[in-house]
């Protein structure tokens, strides 16, 4: 009985409610953080965001109080701090596979580099509510939202290129040479900077695939607008490279 009172001490209810302070305040920066997510129709957003800050600050801060663990009864009765760093570690390799897995292919394109990323980036905040460096945790989640909001408008803005993957499927027999295909691209815009072809065997289909870049932002719709006239093509599928 004594035993089971001890985890209802004074000290042990005072220790739960200063935890319980980290964790509500990692929560409302997680939270913070997965709303710009969520805002931007992707699939990791408050719930993710929340529980990865949550459960960060929670095994950081719980190591701040090896004197209370088991009802005060921690191992060898001690009172110093624990050695966070091993948690931390921990913590690290967890979000690795956490943020792979967001992290997909879609043909030649990449999306969820910054998905995975700002997850990391919440679990640091989540390990630095734990050590108790307030200020710096919600100055890091401002900094890394105004980062996920804001960097993309400044990346339309300043001067940089669009590349676009293309693959154009023809009739073997009513394929355009690839100089005509090149002319085409550049009479919107593009010019190519890659090719691959491919013969579909059995099929009687010629498909090459292209890598496209533009000075500047171009509209694909115009592109799509003057594939859509060409007779002799089958079939186009065309992506933009995302990251």
């Amino acid at each position: 009985m004594d035993v089971l009172l001890s985890y209802w001490s004074h000290a042990e209810i005072i220790t739960n409610g200063l935890i319980l302070l980290h964790l509500l305040g990692a929560l409302a920066l997680g939270m913070l953080m997965g709303y710009e997510r969520s805002y931007h129709g992707r699939a990791a957003g408050m719930r993710t965001y929340g529980l990865v800050c949550v459960a960060s600050a929670m095994l950081t801060v719980v190591n701040a109080y090896p004197g209370m663990w088991y009802g005060g009864l921690g191992p060898q009765g001690a009172t110093g701090a624990g050695d966070p760093t091993r948690v931390i570690q921990g913590i690290v390799t967890g979000i690795g596979f956490l943020g792979a897995g967001v992290i997909m292919r879609e043909g030649l394109s990449i999306r969820g580099l910054s998905t995975a990323a700002s997850i990391w980036a919440t679990a640091a905040i989540g390990v630095t509510i734990g050590l108790g460096f307030y200020i710096v945790a919600i100055a890091a989640a401002l900094v890394c939202v105004f980062i996920m909001s804001m960097f993309r408008q400044l990346e339309a803005k300043l001067p940089h290129q669009t590349v676009i993957h293309m693959t154009l499927v023809f009739a073997r027999d009513r394929a355009p040479p690839a100089e005509e295909v090149r002319a085409k691209a550049k009479e919107f815009g593009f010019e190519v900077t890659d090719w691959a072809f491919h013969l579909k065997n059995g099929t009687g289909l010629f498909e090459y695939q292209l890598v496209l870049q533009a000075n500047g932002l171009l509209d694909p719709m115009t592109l799509i607008t003057g594939l859509s006239a060409t007779d002799s093509l089958v079939e186009f599928r065309l992506s933009p490279s995302r990251i």
